[in-house]
């Protein structure tokens, strides 16, 4: 059995090593120039042109991140450079999801608490009370309910939020969450939201989904915690809906360009948040733990989770 490993960076010698561990008998191999060698699995995180190109006895090909944009593209263009009737496998969780539910839950609590409006005040050495607000007062509305969606759907209703989600088809649990879906159930969900949480996955239908239109469905004075992608945000609505105050505050890990450039408005808006696209980070120890054993299960004849829709993007 023959793996080969791509990374951008050229760095794959831990992921080498790491499947290795798992899977002793494998020939498992970096990517170079030029190789066009066989390859019964590829593990790849956004991959060029020529590592996609068909192989001999390819069986599926693993996706070293939760999101697949980076191997189908923004609009979901990257999906003809594929090989026929290979699989797209994404990961899942990882170790992902308690990480963004505590990045998520944090950013929550922030403007509920409101300790952002508590960090403009020091600076002019005010000692101000500011009237608490009311958890039933302040629905959180998810948007993507998939595994890192519901996690953090999950931890934000055990502070007592109110907690609705968006999912695009038809979810069941028995979580307490208020699950909306479809394109009715989009409207429902976000309305009158005092705090929105974008977790969708970027496929061409959910590029610049937060753009004012969404804006305006929300409360007055909410705010926005964008953890998904860069390019689902509209960055002049939000600038706009900041200046009208129909968003109080944005808290934002992820961009259309990274690293966000110095010259960047967004840099010197003071009720935006920044971090560097780090709510949820891939743990290498369980993500090779995890393709592994997908692996195995393939070569047992076994089904596995997580194939990725490409007609969906997800």
């Amino acid at each position: 059995m023959d793996i080969l490993i791509f990374s951008p960076d050229g760095k794959t010698a831990p992921y080498e090593a790491g499947l290795a561990e798992h899977l002793p008998h494998a020939h498992i191999r970096g990517w170079q120039a030029g190789d066009n060698g066989a390859a019964d699995y590829l593990v790849l995180w956004k991959p060029n042109a020529e590592v996609l190109q068909p192989r001999e006895r390819l069986k599926a090909i693993f996706n070293l991140g939760a999101g697949v944009d980076g191997v189908l593209g923004t609009r979901g263009e990257g999906a003809e450079r594929l090989p026929a009737g290979v699989p797209l496998v994404r990961l899942e969780d990882a170790g992902m999801a308690d990480q963004m539910a505590q990045y998520v839950s944090a950013a929550a609590l922030r403007y509920f608490r409101r300790l952002d409006e508590f960090d403009t005040q020091q600076p002019q050495a005010q000692w101000k009370f500011l009237k608490p607000n009311r958890l039933s007062d302040f629905p959180i509305a998810v948007l993507g309910y998939g595994t890192l969606g519901a996690h953090v759907a999950r931890a934000l209703k055990s502070f007592g939020f109110p907690v609705r989600a968006w999912s695009r088809g038809e979810r069941h649990d028995d979580s307490g969450i208020d699950l909306h879906h479809g394109e009715a159930g989009f409207e429902s969900c976000v309305s009158g939201a005092r705090i929105l949480v974008n977790l969708l996955p970027l496929t061409p239908q959910t590029v610049d989904v937060l753009d004012a239109r969404l804006f305006a469905k929300l409360a007055p004075g909410a705010f926005l915690i964008n953890v998904a992608r860069g390019a689902h945000l509209v960055e002049d609505d939000l600038l706009a809906a900041l200046q009208s105050g129909q968003i109080a505050g944005a808290t934002l890990d992820v961009f259309r360009t990274e690293p966000l450039p110095a010259e960047h408005p967004f840099w010197r808006t003071p009720r935006i948040t920044i971090t560097p696209h780090i709510s949820a980070l891939t743990l290498r120890d369980e993500t090779v733990a995890q393709i592994a054993g997908k692996i195995a299960a393939l070569e047992r004849g076994e089904t596995i989770t997580g194939i990725v829709d490409l007609a969906r993007g997800y």
